[in-house]
């Protein structure tokens, strides 16, 4: 399939518009997640009891037998099971982004070299195409490496992203003015907010949808460390300090919202982990967060509900999707991607 839409400007609509579904995918491989499948797959479950109770449509990739039935199992009344192909259950970095061109619903995507090589997956290159499919959508192509997770997008112009991700030589090899130049053409950016680097440990690489966010125009939130032994707070303070300075496309200077963080987090294997409550979802009636038992869960909740005067704020646990060695690594949005109307 190709675009065949307008020459209208792209148009990547803000997470807390209105959306028409989510796209999650359910955990199918063992050796992606050390022979364990039902962590990952209770919290799963749990983000879409949470997201069905507010009435969003959810619709739910399964690769194979075993993951169809179990799927159905566990979520069939409450999310639409669909038989597909993928690697893992990645869909924000290897599915499509959604975007407007004039009144048409166009399916951005981009190539995909398996975060920089490091996780070479079959039909991770192929199942964003079986989503534009099956969302009805077109599909607008780039020739260039780029994750969903590595962009947060204000709907007006604005994204924020990372050097860590982006200037990798393990993605496109690019200097930051050709970076910019790309993000210009995919996304019709004016303004780019460069972040130096993300989370100790993240097998991204850095994504931005793990450290700030957009919550509304001219507004973002980041976490403050937890503790003197957090490991990421020099990292976390640098962050906001580079948001507090930064001015979005309209020229408006940042809010900016600093959240408690997750602080020092081990994972099964005593590794420290890339834990953050960053990587929630914004759905029709609901902000979905990660949670994972840390002291400050209860305050950084509170604080988003303080953002998000008209939604509910619910906390799901998150540690089966965080995972630990090779498996996992992520959470709620890492493993979502939004449709808008």
């Amino acid at each position: 399939m190709s675009a065949t839409a307008s020459d209208t400007a792209i148009r990547v609509p803000a997470e807390w518009v209105p959306q028409a579904a989510i796209w999650t995918a359910w955990p199918a491989d063992p050796d992606e997640w050390n022979n364990d499948l039902e962590a990952p797959r209770r919290d799963i479950t749990g983000l879409i009891r949470v997201l069905a109770e507010h009435g969003n449509r959810v619709r739910l990739l399964a690769n194979g037998k075993d993951a169809e039935e179990t799927a159905t199992a566990a979520v069939g009344g409450l999310a639409e099971i669909i038989p597909a192909r993928y690697g893992d259950i990645w869909l924000r970095d290897t599915g499509p982004i959604f975007a407007h061109v004039g009144n048409e619903l166009v399916a951005l995507r981009f190539k995909t070299n398996s975060w920089g090589g490091k996780y070479e997956l079959p039909d991770d290159a192929t199942v964003g195409d079986d989503v534009a499919r099956l969302a009805g959508a077109q599909v607008k192509r780039f020739d260039f490496v780029l994750e969903g997770g590595a962009v947060d997008q204000d709907g007006e112009g604005t994204i924020l992203t990372t050097r860590q991700t982006l200037l990798n030589p393990n993605r496109n090899g690019w200097t930051k003015e050709q970076a910019e130049a790309a993000l210009r053409q995919a996304f019709d950016a004016k303004a780019i907010i460069w972040i130096d680097e993300g989370l100790k440990n993240d097998h991204t690489d850095g994504h931005i949808d793990n450290i700030a966010r957009f919550v509304s125009p001219g507004r973002v939130v980041c976490q403050a460390a937890s503790g003197a032994d957090d490991p990421n707070a020099e990292t976390l303070d640098a962050i906001a300090k580079r948001l507090a300075h930064a001015t979005d496309a309209a020229g408006r200077k940042l809010e900016v919202v600093r959240i408690p963080g997750v602080g020092l987090y081990h994972n099964a294997l005593g590794h420290v982990s890339p834990a953050s409550h960053m990587n929630f979802i914004i759905a029709n009636g609901v902000v979905v967060v990660p949670v994972y038992g840390s002291a400050s869960e209860a305050a950084a909740l509170d604080a988003l509900r303080a953002v998000f005067p008209g939604r509910a704020v619910v906390g799901v646990p998150s540690k089966g999707l965080l995972g630990c060695g090779l498996a996992g690594g992520g959470s709620f949005h890492c493993i979502t991607q939004q449709q808008p109307l």
